[in-house]
């Protein structure tokens, strides 16, 4: 039987980022709890998770009190109605669906089907973060809050936003609403605008360490097998988000077959070696999945390779090749041959 997926919205879990929990909890049980938090760090860390953390708790929080905790009750009507995205005073501003697909959702709802989470997913989203939908959040933000309580808005991401809507939140950042706060999920910081970047406090996630992520992987996939549990967790780079995708692409059977046939260099099996090329070369996806799985082989492998500066000129050729596949539209295939007989000739 197949995990249930979790999505951070429903996730009550966080793993590995105490200090930054802390930081957030001294902040608000000092009285100088800033009206913008940016959350970066690398994808499948637990960023939006401690977003949702921090929104559940703002919403439940009782004025004059100290807390040690993000926690709040799992069967509470705070946690349901964020999991929900129902809370009056609770706002998501993320990518909308497109036209097509958002009158696909209505059209369900108005026939009664049930419109699951499934569902949500496999629809398809705008390229970026409208300024529309930013101005949406200024309405929300000038509405009055319910009991007085805090307004959250989670921006997921940040980095999806072109630059009017960029600025449209900057004005919302300079001219905050009192007792509401925008919690901005960043992978990539350096491309947001410096103005916003400065006008939030900072909670930089870290990877996690392995043991975390293998930890994770036995509580939100409890069907894994013992080895692949710590296979995964030693290659997902501290990312349990990662670690996940790759449980459900079969990404270590690839990748100890990139090991295979990169170790045994001229003696590799020719099989193995043609049936990895024809198997990456199938579609985008598993072409995708190849790209960072033979990065991932190099970064783990650089610093003990018997001769260095050989790998290292290979991975800067492998690089080469991976480029010129997307500029020239080379042949996947013969680039994943030429990839792996590049490693073959280093290891």
């Amino acid at each position: 039987m197949a995990d249930d997926v979790i999505y951070p919205y429903q996730n009550p879990y966080l793993i590995g980022h105490d200090e930054e929990v802390k930081l957030f909890l001294s902040a608000y049980n000092s009285g100088a709890l800033h009206h913008g938090w940016l959350i970066t760090g690398d994808e499948g860390i637990g960023k939006a998770t401690l977003a949702y953390k921090i929104a559940r708790f703002l919403l439940s929080v009782k004025d004059g009190e100290k807390y040690n905790s993000l926690d709040v009750d799992v069967n509470g009507t705070v946690f349901a109605q964020v999991a929900q995205k129902s809370h009056p005073d609770f706002k998501v501003l993320e990518r909308d669906f497109t036209d097509t697909d958002k009158k696909k959702l209505i059209k369900a709802i108005n026939q009664g089907e049930e419109v699951d989470e499934e569902m949500k997913q496999s629809l398809k989203r705008s390229a970026v973060i409208k300024v529309e939908d930013v101005r949406d959040v200024v309405e929300f933000l000038s509405k009055k809050s319910f009991n007085d309580s805090w307004r959250v808005v989670i921006v997921d991401s940040a980095d999806d936003l072109n630059v009017s809507s960029a600025n449209a939140l900057l004005k919302i950042l300079e001219e905050p609403p009192l007792k509401s706060i925008l919690l901005l999920i960043s992978h990539n910081p350096g491309k947001l605008l410096p103005t916003i970047r400065s006008r939030c406090a900072k909670l930089a996630l870290k990877p996690l360490a392995e043991s975390e992520v293998a930890s994770l992987l036995r509580r939100y996939k409890p069907s894994l097998p013992e080895t692949e549990v710590t296979g995964l967790a030693k290659i997902a780079a501290g990312s349990i988000g990662r670690a996940i995708k790759y449980a459900e692409n079969d990404a270590l059977e690839m990748y100890e077959d990139i090991k295979k046939i990169c170790y045994a260099g001229a003696k590799c099996d020719g099989t193995l070696l043609l049936d990895l090329a024809n198997q990456v070369s199938a579609d985008e996806d598993c072409w995708d999945l190849f790209v960072e799985l033979v990065c991932r082989f190099a970064r783990d492998n650089l610093p003990d390779a018997a001769h260095p500066r050989e790998f290292y000129e290979a991975y800067e050729q492998v690089l080469k090749v991976f480029d010129e596949t997307v500029r020239v539209n080379m042949d996947k295939k013969m680039a994943a041959l030429q990839v792996l007989t590049l490693f073959g000739g280093a290891c």
